[in-house]
């Protein structure tokens, strides 16, 4: 009897470490992205603007879902929805969740292939990742940030000096259908290009050949 009670104890224990430690390497399998909508690209082309003021509403992950493959996400032939030189893929792409239904506060990786989200930090990283960014208030508000990064050795193997310059290309190609894709859900957003690089992968918790391009605030208008 005393040893029973000494195994559910410790069993006891073990749950509550677990609990106050969540997994950060948990993987989230995000709803399969909407491939029709009524709203044209002619449409968003025109009416696309950078948006800087956010309703206090949680982020559904059916919208971050759609951002994500929007950015990076898989089409049907294996390739992306942005163009990369050589098909090469610079890109990572990390979000900053804050204020999000169905995604608890921390730092993802999204993982295009299986579109998916990897949990590299569990805790809110907003305040910190406004601050590196000079004091962009919208950065810390936003219920979510995206975060757009790139490492050019996989494109400079192949390109040499001239791959930095794809990279860049890319980030923007990325960038762009983020834009064109927030706005066709009434989400706003801006591209964010000043902030301390060295901050931006130290807050993150990324390597440092992962060169961070852009922070994309994301929020309902």
């Amino acid at each position: 009897m005393k040893k029973a009670v000494i195994i559910l104890a410790l069993l006891l224990v073990c749950a509550c470490v677990k609990m106050n430690n969540p997994n950060p390497n948990e993987t989230i399998k995000l709803p399969k992205p909407v491939l029709k909508s009524d709203v044209s690209v002619e449409e968003a082309l025109k009416n696309r603007r950078s948006v800087r003021e956010y309703k206090n509403k949680p982020l559904s992950l059916k919208d971050i879902s759609q951002i994500l493959w929007a950015c990076q996400g898989i089409t049907g032939d294996g390739k992306r929805t942005a163009p990369s030189a050589g098909a090469l893929y610079a890109l990572e792409i990390y979000i900053a969740a804050g204020e999000a239904n169905e995604l608890d506060k921390g730092v993802y990786h999204y993982l295009p292939e299986s579109h998916s989200l990897e949990k590299i930090k569990d805790r809110d990283i907003r305040k910190e990742l406004g601050t590196a960014a000079y004091g962009q208030e919208w950065v810390s508000q936003a219920p979510a940030s995206l975060v757009i990064t790139g490492i050019y050795k996989r494109i400079t193997q192949k390109y040499r000096a001239r791959g930095k310059q794809y990279t860049h290309l890319e980030a923007g190609h990325a960038a762009q259908n983020v834009y064109l894709q927030a706005y066709s859900l009434n989400i706003g957003t801006v591209f964010v290009g000043a902030f301390t690089d060295s901050r931006v992968q130290q807050i993150l918790g990324v390597p440092k050949d992962h060169v961070p391009f852009a922070i994309m605030p994301l929020g309902y208008k």
